[in-house]
């Protein structure tokens, strides 16, 4: 299969960023987008809402079901995904994007930041993944993608930022057990996560502003490998940590300079590989 062409794709935080481009390249295809993110209004320091990534999804192809939900509330999941279906039919995909960061060490991370991480993030996947499932397993090649980092157990990436790092880690254990559970199911769990740094909200206002985005790749170059992952056998593709440039060797893509926000810059490498 190569096209998501009629395919339904619950994406939790699709209004800006990784998730929104990840639903574009969907919506090229014809593919059905459910955008679940809590952007309702415009913020100051945030592009979009989910009304705005709709409008986008749509210009470019796809239907789009706009969605308030935190990914913290599982009745709102619940009734998100009972729409979904309502409206598409089913559930095709699941992408995991929803995340929350924070690089403290632990003597200054407070525990409400704490709670927040593990609650979008590990919770979160866990959540969505479960409230899914049940249209997933009824799915024709059904695939859940987490955007979340290969299970590097190194002291480098927990010392920084322990809180973060075991919130991250999380949604990774979520690909690694589900997709045991769930392979003679036909469900394929797989992780996506990227070399570089990615230009989005989170590096702009978070980890070094224009400077490092300037030294980030584009959140397209993540939709295009999200793309490739999504359309294999599910069956034959699960239980995997994808790299992005990985991803876009297997598919013979190897020069990458047109997803450098500067290609004159030295590209900022992502935490975790």
């Amino acid at each position: 299969m190569e096209s998501l062409k009629g395919k339904t794709l619950f994406i939790t935080g699709a209004s800006r960023g990784i998730g929104l481009a990840i639903a574009k390249r969907a919506a090229k295809d014809g593919a059905n987008v459910v955008i679940a993110a809590k952007s309702k209004e415009p913020h100051p320091k945030l592009e979009g809402t989910i009304f705005t990534a709709a409008a986008e999804i749509e210009a470019a192809g796809g239907q789009a079901l706009p969605v308030v939900v935190d990914v913290r509330d599982e009745e709102a999941i619940a009734a998100a995904v009972d729409t979904a279906v309502e409206r598409f039919g089913g559930i095709d995909i699941l992408v995991n994007n929803a995340s929350a960061i924070q690089l403290t060490p632990t003597l200054q991370t407070d525990m409400k930041r704490y709670d927040l991480m593990h609650q979008v993030n590990t919770r979160g996947t866990f959540l969505c993944s479960k409230l899914c499932l049940p249209h997933l397993l009824k799915a024709d090649n059904p695939h859940v993608l987490n955007l979340s980092p290969p299970l590097n157990m190194e002291e480098r990436w927990f010392a920084p930022h322990v809180a973060y790092t075991m919130a991250k880690f999380g949604m990774s254990m979520c690909v690694l057990g589900m997709a045991g559970e769930f392979r003679s199911k036909g469900v394929a769990f797989n992780a996506l996560w990227p070399r570089t740094a990615i230009a989005t909200a989170a590096v702009a206002n978070l980890l070094g502003g224009d400077k490092m985005v300037q030294a980030s790749r584009k959140p397209e170059i993540m939709a295009d490998a999200a793309h490739w992952v999504l359309t294999q056998p599910a069956r034959e593709v699960t239980g995997n940590f994808f790299i992005d440039d990985e991803v876009l060797a297997k598919m013979g893509i190897t020069d990458l300079d047109h997803y450098a926000v500067d290609p004159t810059q030295k590209l900022v490498p992502d935490f975790f590989i």
